[in-house]
């Protein structure tokens, strides 16, 4: 399971876990149950296994939670309700629409026209003899010059303007979320209250006063050797170790005699 698919904790609300829990590693010397932390595992092995754990340790204050998650939607849909109002017949909207298609369009359509008079205008007067629009052309060009001047500046002002009204408008409401009613601040605590009780503190106690500890994966160390397989080659012994073999069977070849065979026996004559 991923630390971030906790069905009793929304994303948003994991930095508070966190901080409640890294408060408790922090404090632990101050409860008797947590006073062996470091003795068998170290503060952050203890913050890696409660991390993993994060489901079973919220779930034990689902109640809680929800009450709490519940008064601060409440909250937020008044402070959304109130801050944000339409304008009407949507005029405010349109309004602005057109006036931020003015302000990016004036300056770049005044600078190419600029641009363009005073390029061939003055590549007229270039002419022997220039012809008489020339100056007028030159004219023109130092005038959308002017305007563009003037576009850039006024899209200036606007963009401060603008700026100004929206950090007046946003401030108020980072306020409000900052400072939270006094119903959600309680049902908060309330809820931060039994997860340190209720979840965080009894798993820390528990990794603490297990012989073998819950269940973490440990990362794999490599050893530098093959691996030994459950089969062992037989032993062979070489000469001189294990029982004497016995001795092989001879063969020896049968005797063969040929018969006494006599030559004719010549008798001197």
């Amino acid at each position: 399971m991923q630390m971030n698919s906790a069905p009793h904790l929304l994303t948003e609300d994991r930095p508070e876990y966190e901080r409640l829990l890294d408060d408790a590693l922090r404090h632990a010397h101050e409860r008797p149950e947590l006073a062996a932390v470091g003795e068998r595992l170290s503060a952050a092995q203890l913050r890696t296994m409660a991390l993993a754990a994060v489901a079973l340790i919220t779930a034990t204050a689902s109640d809680e939670y929800e009450q709490y998650v519940k008064a601060r939607d409440a909250a937020r849909a008044t402070v959304r309700d109130t801050a944000s109002g339409p304008a009407p017949d949507g005029l405010g909207q349109s309004g602005a629409g057109i006036g931020a298609v003015v302000t990016v369009l004036a300056p770049m359509l005044a600078g190419t026209a600029a641009a363009i008079f005073l390029l061939v205008g003055y590549l007229l007067k270039m002419l022997e003899p220039p012809p008489a629009f020339a100056g007028p052309m030159v004219d023109a060009g130092w005038f959308f010059a002017a305007v563009t001047a003037a576009a850039i500046f006024a899209a200036a002002i606007g963009l401060l303007i603008a700026a100004l009204r929206n950090g007046s408008t946003s401030l108020p409401a980072r306020d409000a979320r900052e400072q939270l009613p006094d119903d959600v601040a309680l049902a908060k605590d309330v809820w931060r209250q039994a997860l340190l009780e209720r979840g965080i503190v009894p798993f820390l106690r528990d990794a603490l006063t297990e012989p073998a500890g819950p269940a973490v994966p440990t990362p794999h160390r490599p050893t530098g050797r093959l691996p030994k397989i459950g089969y062992s080659r037989p032993d062979f012994a070489g000469p001189d170790e294990g029982p004497a073999a016995a001795p092989r069977p001879t063969y020896s070849s049968p005797d063969f005699t040929s018969p006494d065979f006599g030559g004719p026996e010549h008798e001197p004559d």
